[in-house]
């Protein structure tokens, strides 16, 4: 049987305001997720609901994962004013990064230093203050956190993400004995701990490694690791036999699994390292070789560093083990999944000039990451 149709109307682009407004709440938000952030942002003004989802971690987990939002390398150098290059580690590709001043407070754009990152968010040094300032660039949200006390000279200084908001750990030195302060963002104070003897100042660019709750540290020889807790504001040692005929070591972490850590370091004799070898911590109770560095890269590694290897430091970015070195431009990475090292190729706005003074780190833009 055939049946004449009807002339159907004509098709329109909008959505029936009855059905949307019958769509169960998960469906609403799966479906915005898939979003352009840039068109998301923009619907933040058309109800409360929108713009409470900003603050959601899991409508932002979703949406990171749908939308495939970027993470970069930065680079930070004294002789850059105002903007930093950025490394886009998915597409491959370089862009520029202008500090928006409203962030700041009056007077403190003039003179700053970005010292630390960690999920989104970047802590700068507002020396002209005498203060930090942490800021969230996606969401245009920022703090200024006051010194504990004038002159503060602080080193170690290291950021990190918390369920709740974030901590600062940093060692003063203006005592005699070194002290520990934590800054909690949750009751916006600072709280002063013991410090840590010996001093642990021989890699002035290494930040602590999070592992299990607490921060962790390599002594100078013979080399150790030593722990943080951030909760009790205790200090512990990491009781690991280390490897033999170690030259340098330095600790990272991954971020989204701070169950694991690694270590790097050069084996050698006599200060010279004559290899670089990565280790994991397996279970707590060892250190087990996982990789080597290709003898060309360590050749090309150890020589950019001229043996000078307080310089060198490492940093955790989206399943990368950064290797870096204060004195040259460049990055060497190790993908963790694919066991296979690389160089990042150097940025081309700097110029051939330029021999110190290169800080890199990971920045994953997040906006649920609250200052």
């Amino acid at each position: 049987m055939i049946t004449k149709s009807s002339k159907s109307k004509p098709s329109s682009t909008a959505m029936d305001p009855v059905i949307w407004s019958k769509l169960p709440q998960e469906l609403l938000e799966h479906i915005l997720c898939f979003l352009p952030l840039k068109t998301f942002l923009s619907l933040r003004s058309t109800c409360k609901h929108f713009n409470s989802l900003v603050f959601s971690p899991t409508f932002i987990t979703k949406h990171s994962s749908g939308s495939g939002l970027c993470s970069f390398l930065l680079l930070s150098h004294q002789q850059f004013y105002s903007h930093f290059p950025l490394y886009d580690t998915i597409i491959g590709s370089w862009r520029d990064l202008a500090l928006p001043f409203s962030l700041f407070p009056p007077f403190g754009s003039s003179q700053f230093n970005l010292i630390s990152s960690s999920n989104g968010l970047l802590c700068f040094a507002l020396p002209s203050c005498c203060s930090f300032l942490v800021c969230n660039m996606l969401a245009k949200s920022s703090r200024v956190i006051e010194l504990p006390f004038f002159p503060f000279s602080f080193e170690l200084l290291t950021l990190v993400s918390t369920p709740k908001g974030y901590k600062i750990f940093t060692l003063c030195t203006k005592f005699s004995s070194n002290r520990a302060f934590v800054y909690d963002s949750v009751v916006h104070s600072w709280t002063e701990h013991d410090g840590y003897q010996p001093l642990l100042f021989e890699n002035f660019h290494q930040e602590g490694a999070f592992y299990d709750g607490s921060l962790c540290f390599t002594t100078p020889e013979p080399f150790s690791v030593v722990c943080f807790d951030l909760g009790t504001g205790k200090w512990g040692n990491l009781n690991v036999e280390m490897p033999r005929e170690l030259t340098f070591v330095r600790l990272v972490s991954g971020v989204s699994d701070r169950k694991k850590l690694y270590m790097l370091g050069g084996v050698g004799r006599n200060g010279i390292s004559r290899s670089m070898r990565l280790w994991e911590l397996k279970e707590g109770k060892k250190w087990e070789e996982i990789e080597r560095l290709p003898e060309l890269m360590c050749r090309k590694f150890v020589s950019v560093c001229y043996h000078n290897y307080e310089h060198v430091y490492c940093f955790w970015h989206r399943g990368m083990i950064c290797v870096c070195c204060h004195t040259w431009p460049e990055i060497l990475y190790y993908k963790v999944e694919r066991r296979s090292w690389h160089w990042l190729p150097k940025c081309p706005w700097l110029p051939d000039k330029w021999s110190c003074g290169f800080r890199w780190f990971s920045f994953v833009p997040q906006l649920h990451a609250l200052a």
